[in-house]
């Protein structure tokens, strides 16, 4: 017993020492936004936007914010929104500066969780939603998303 707790502690260090912290000032804090507003957001901002749902907490987040970042930096056309949800505020920034620091994209908040639903979305993150420039939507991605799927969805909203 006492070598699985000696293991177990090690581990932890291991696992804690490779986590890398952000360096430098953490970027503001998601800005708190309701469904109603956000949905007229996309409506008004006439371009194809891609609206990336994500937690702090959220281990499959981490795995493809690198990918979200990527394609905000190399679709100029298409609008990237990250939401925040069902998250604190120190840990959100934390989460942009670590793994969306180099992302072209707004960031906004939902502490309930509530506004993924709203669009006709999970309560599941990751969450990805696909919207053509006139507002309609044209996909969900639900889960990670890989780089063909980005790619063909971003294709089919930026055209």
């Amino acid at each position: 017993m006492r070598r699985i707790l000696v293991v177990v502690a090690i581990a932890g260090v291991l696992i804690a020492s490779c986590a890398s912290e952000p360096v430098g000032p953490l970027p503001p804090a998601p800005i708190p936004i309701e469904s109603a507003d956000l949905a007229a957001d996309i409506v008004a901002g006439a371009s194809p936007t891609v609206l990336n749902v994500w937690a702090s907490w959220c281990l499959p987040c981490r795995s493809e914010a690198p990918l979200v970042a990527t394609a905000s930096t190399s679709h100029p056309n298409v609008r990237f929104i990250g939401l925040n949800v069902k998250d604190n505020d120190p840990d959100a920034r934390r989460f942009m500066a670590q793994y969306l620091s180099d992302a072209d994209m707004e960031h906004f908040s939902d502490g309930s969780g509530r506004i993924p639903i709203d669009l006709g979305g999970t309560s599941g993150v990751p969450i990805t939603f696909f919207y053509r420039s006139d507002g309609s939507l044209a996909d969900v991605h639900l889960g990670i998303i890989d780089e063909p799927t980005m790619a063909r969805l971003l294709d089919e909203i930026d055209r």
